[in-house]
């Protein structure tokens, strides 16, 4: 049974901005009645300003389907396009309390009409990263190789099952799992060159913001996600030269083997990745 928070409940019983600007100065429409979404966003723009003086939506879909919407709508109202033009699905999820995985879909479907929206405004067509020629990947739900490579990387996916529950692909007669699991081990393998090329240059001669940013980068790729599959989480506090201070949060938070984890995983995998005689220390409370 998936877990809804209380604002994705107030959002779905009672949601804000339903309906159409009938002179709307930008309209988006992502989704598909068929597949079982759907999603039509208008906006009312001053064109002096940019900013977004008002917005509504029109969803066919599920409660987290409305309250994606409604939530994107209450974010965008007062904002200028360019900053709109920054939300991801990510904030519309966290601006609901969170969402199930399964239902993540919904905060995607939302940050793609909010980009349909803005490409209507700007008199273009809207161009988004893919790797080669677009192609139907999901034929169930429509979904291409296009969506599907780039919700990977702005959600940083690692299983067919997360690409399900971001984007629906996968989702009916399961026929396209195999070239679900081919696009994933190839943009993580490409990932993956991509930042070996990266770690070696970095360890040439490490600024001490160049030895941050690979900090960070080694935490976000290969500590964060085997410390949050146990339900703990580690935060960067600081770095100093060589030393690096981190808080752990979750289930590692007062956890008799955190000193453990600290010297045989954590700063094992920062001198791996960073520089062989980094050094890292807990900061608690």
């Amino acid at each position: 049974m998936w877990f809804y928070s209380d604002k994705v409940k107030e959002l779905f019983k009672n949601p804000k901005n339903v309906g159409e600007i009938k002179d709307a100065d930008a309209v988006g429409e992502v989704g598909n009645i068929v597949c079982g979404d759907a999603l039509r966003l208008t906006l009312k723009i001053d064109k002096k300003t940019e900013k977004i003086l008002d917005a509504k939506f029109q969803t066919f879909g599920c409660a987290s389907a409305i309250a994606s919407s409604s939530a994107l709508t209450e974010m965008i109202k007062g904002m200028t396009i360019e900053e709109a033009s920054k939300i991801t699905n990510k904030d519309i999820a966290e601006y609901l309390g969170g969402l199930p995985n399964e239902k993540m879909h919904c905060s995607v479907m939302g940050m793609e009409a909010l980009e349909a929206a803005i490409a209507n405004y700007r008199g273009g067509i809207l161009k988004r990263e893919t790797a080669g020629d677009e192609k139907i990947i999901c034929k169930c739900f429509s979904v291409t190789d296009k969506k599907i490579i780039r919700t990977i990387k702005e959600n940083k996916l690692k299983t067919v099952d997360d690409v399900t529950n971001y984007t629906k692909a996968g989702g009916g007669c399961g026929r396209c799992k195999p070239e679900i699991e081919k696009l994933l081990k190839e943009f993580w393998e490409k990932e993956a060159t991509k930042f070996v090329w990266a770690k070696e240059e970095a360890k040439k001669k490490l600024t001490n913001l160049e030895r941050i940013s690979l900090v960070q980068q080694t935490l976000e790729r290969e500590i964060r996600p085997q410390l949050k599959m146990d339900g703990g989480d580690i935060q960067l506090v600081d770095v100093e030269d060589k030393k690096v201070y981190v808080k752990f949060l979750g289930a590692c938070l007062g956890c008799l083997s955190t000193g453990v984890t600290l010297k045989a995983f954590v700063e094992a995998k920062l001198r791996e990745f960073v520089e062989e005689d980094i050094v890292v220390e807990e900061v608690k409370g």
